[in-house]
């Protein structure tokens, strides 16, 4: 018999939180090591127990689910992340997965889809439903074709400031402009790129090919 998958579970709302949970335990092939009400105190609850997966809602108050999956994978954790969401617009989905997320699922989903989601992410399986997987493929195709974004000059030099390792001041001081400068161009850049910090643009610039 295999050995049990343990698992987190991440949501703010306590009742569909605890359903969860109780769904995964009452299945017998899945131990639930804890839960937590929010993405801050989840992504603690990751680094001190390391799940096999984690459970998590996909739009929380501050941490979001795509939040946790995308630190969980910049942390180089082994925990596998499912998205649960009440929204699966293929852009959405598309994004989650790019961020590190290893499946998603509609928040209707009943238990057996969870548990059976659950195991086969903990294997190292991408799990998305199959009726988004048309859009998904659809998503790709439209990524592939316009995804090197236009950077400014500045955008470019900001990028590979961030890949160096500079802050924002001195970066100002590198390029000879004021700090609120690159601000402007630092928040352009993650626009472009569709992230909202330094490591992810940096992450981004490289699987694009904008960086060296």
């Amino acid at each position: 018999m295999d050995p049990l998958v343990t698992a987190v579970v991440i949501d703010d709302h306590p009742f569909f939180r605890d359903g969860v949970a109780r769904g995964l335990t009452q299945s017998g092939r899945i131990r639930v090591l804890g839960e937590a009400s929010d993405g801050e105190t989840g992504l603690a609850l990751i680094k001190r127990e390391l799940p096999d997966v984690a459970v998590v809602d996909y739009q929380m108050p501050g941490m979001t689910g795509v939040d946790v999956a995308h630190a969980v994978t910049r942390d180089g954790l082994a925990t596998k992340v499912l998205l649960l969401s009440a929204v699966t617009d293929s852009p959405i989905v598309f994004r989650a997965l790019e961020q590190g997320a290893s499946g998603y699922l509609a928040k209707d989903a009943d238990r057996d889809e969870i548990v059976g989601a659950v195991t086969r992410v903990a294997k190292g399986e991408t799990v998305v439903p199959p009726e988004l997987a048309a859009g998904l493929v659809g998503e790709i195709r439209s990524r592939a074709t316009s995804d090197a974004p236009i950077l400014s000059e500045r955008e470019r030099q900001v990028l590979d400031g961030f890949a160096r390792g500079l802050s924002i001041p001195q970066l100002a001081a590198e390029l000879y402009i004021g700090a609120s400068t690159v601000k402007t161009h630092t928040q352009r850049l993650y626009e472009k790129l569709g992230v909202s910090d330094r490591a992810a643009a940096v992450a981004e610039g490289m699987r694009r090919g904008l960086l060296e």
